[in-house]
C-alpha cells in the first residue's frame, strides 16, 4: 500500500488528536460516527503500548480486522508511521443501525523514534490483530532535551 508524502503529516496527526480531545471535552464522550471521506487529519488512531524489553523498544498496536498486507509500516526522518485502512461491512438491506462504535476507514499512527535508532534493524510481526514492532537497542536511547523558545509580545506602534 503506497502513501504519498505530505510535508505536514506529523502536524496533521497532532491536529486530528486535538480535534478528538476537543470533541471529548465538549460532549463528554467520543463520537464514533464515521465520516464518508477520511483524510490524514480525520484518520482514526490505533491504540498502542510502548515498552522497553531489555535493550529493545517494543511498540504494540491494536489493528483488528485489517490484514497484515493492508498495513503500511515506514520510517522517515526518525518517524515511524503505521497506516492503512479497515474496511467496513455493508449493512444488509433493511437493516437500521442503532450504534456504530467501531472505527472504520483509514488509520494512521506516527511516533518519533529515539535519536540513533537504526531503522534498518526494525522488525514487525502480526498476531491476532496486534502489530508488534521491535526497534532493537533503542530502549536506552534518548534524544536531546527539547529547547525552549521564548515568545516575545509585540508592541503596538
Amino acid at each position: 500500500m503506497a502513501t504519498s508524502h505530505h510535508p505536514l503529516r506529523g502536524f496533521l496527526d497532532l491536529m486530528s488528536e486535538m480535534e478528538r480531545v476537543r470533541n471529548l471535552g465538549r460532549h463528554g464522550y467520543e463520537s464514533h460516527q464515521e465520516q464518508a471521506v477520511r483524510t490524514h487529519a480525520t484518520a482514526w488512531v490505533p491504540t498502542a503500548d510502548v515498552v522497553a524489553s531489555g535493550e529493545d523498544l517494543v511498540i504494540s498496536l491494536e489493528i483488528p480486522g485489517v490484514r497484515p498486507e493492508d498495513i503500511d509500516l515506514s520510517v522517515s526522518e526518525g518517524v515511524l508511521t503505521v497506516s492503512g485502512e479497515r474496511p467496513g461491512a455493508e449493512d444488509a438491506e433493511g437493516d437500521v443501525p442503532y450504534v456504530r462504535e467501531r472505527y472504520l476507514g483509514s488509520f494512521r499512527r506516527a511516533m518519533v523514534l529515539p535519536e540513533g535508532a537504526d531503522a534498518s534493524q526494525i522488525r514487525a510481526d502480526f498476531d491476532h490483530g496486534v502489530v508488534t514492532i521491535t526497534v532493537p537497542d533503542a530502549a536506552h536511547l534518548t534524544g536531546p532535551a527539547p529547547q525552549r523558545i521564548e515568545i516575545t509580545e509585540r508592541t503596538q506602534s
